[in-house]
């Protein structure tokens, strides 16, 4: 059987932050039309914070929550008490599926979890530095090298210039998975 590809789907400035206050410091509605096409139909493993930062449960998709607060239920998720016990969700719905892919969404202490074990990282980069209290770890070059890049200019609903790149895990990494 092959491996589902455990795949990271961020958006974050150029100097790393990802958030602020538990929000996002930029408005990109061009972002979450991307965010929401590329994760369709998959599960998506976020944190509790992250979770909490949205409206409701992902529509089309398998939110499953990771908390360490075993008394935390998040309705219309799945809640993991850990980050194995979320993967193993996460396959168990992506093979169910036929999904192509299992997804992280963050925040950054599950980004920085997934990082040695993910397969893909999906970065909308936004043009600029920010101030925030949330990164997403330092992509090794070493390890995951960069195989797309589609550069855009701010849009009507969008607060400034990003670029959706697409990182492959270099295949010599020699980092533990």
């Amino acid at each position: 059987m092959q491996p589902i590809p455990l795949v990271l789907i961020v958006a974050m400035a150029e100097n790393g932050v990802i958030g602020h206050d538990n929000r996002l410091p930029w408005r990109l509605k061009s972002d979450m039309q991307h965010f929401r096409r590329v994760t369709m139909g998959k599960p998506v493993i976020m944190g509790r914070k992250t979770f909490q930062s949205l409206p409701q449960p992902l529509k089309g998709r398998t939110t499953i929550v990771v908390s360490r607060d075993h008394g935390f239920t998040a309705p219309g998720a799945i809640v993991a008490c850990g980050l194995d016990s979320a993967l193993a969700a996460a396959r168990g719905d992506a093979l169910r599926r036929g999904a192509d892919a299992i997804m992280v969404a963050g925040g950054g202490d599950i980004y920085t979890q997934t990082l040695p074990l993910a397969d893909r990282l999906l970065v909308t980069l936004v043009h600029g530095s920010c101030d925030g209290d949330a990164t997403f770890p330092a992509i090794d070059r070493s390890r995951w090298h960069e195989v797309e890049r589609a550069e855009h200019v701010a849009g009507p609903n969008d607060s400034v210039d990003f670029a959706f790149v697409r990182f492959e895990r270099t295949p010599s990494a020699t980092e533990v998975r």
